[in-house]
């Protein structure tokens, strides 16, 4: 039983779930390999995390990916190579370099994120639109539940 004493246990939802959120993942990887140079999806989550940071350095890089700093290093290397990512110097510690997305591998994650937006439309337009939106209030809530979830387990103390 959940929370308010009705429906399935968690556990059994999950299990469920597995094969639909494997199906996910896949349609979601794909699109960087349908980019060229093509992209692991490591390599897209790097470059994600490159756009989303004021002036992101190797260090912040290693902890978006979860990945440990030589790893991301040679991660850096590769993108860096495909011209897709420059090392560069940070503007406030003379020590660190930053990452900088070049305009190669900006166009690189707008080809993902527009390839990604066309798989999925072409999954939901199969959808009837209840089952749409139903699937769009579910994630919205499984995000806020994980986003809490990750800041319960964040805090000290508990």
């Amino acid at each position: 039983m959940d929370q308010a004493g009705e429906g399935p246990r968690p556990e059994e939802v999950a299990g469920r779930l597995v094969d639909a959120v494997e199906g996910l993942m896949e349609l979601w990887t794909s699109a960087g390999r349908s980019v060229g140079p093509r992209l692991s999806a490591q390599q897209s989550k790097a470059l994600r995390a490159v756009a989303r940071r004021p002036v992101p350095t190797l260090t912040d890089l290693a902890e978006r990916v979860g990945v440990a700093l030589p790893a991301a290093s040679r991660l850096c290397d590769r993108l860096e190579a495909a011209g897709l990512l420059q090392r560069i110097p940070h503007p406030h510690n003379r020590r660190a370099l930053s990452l900088l997305l070049t305009p190669q591998g900006g166009r690189a994650l707008a080809e993902i994120g527009a390839r990604r937006t066309l798989d999925l439309a072409a999954v939901l337009a199969a959808m009837t639109p209840l089952q749409r939106t139903s699937l769009e209030d579910g994630l919205r809530a499984f995000e806020a539940a994980r986003i809490e979830s990750a800041a319960d387990r964040r805090r000290p103390g508990d």
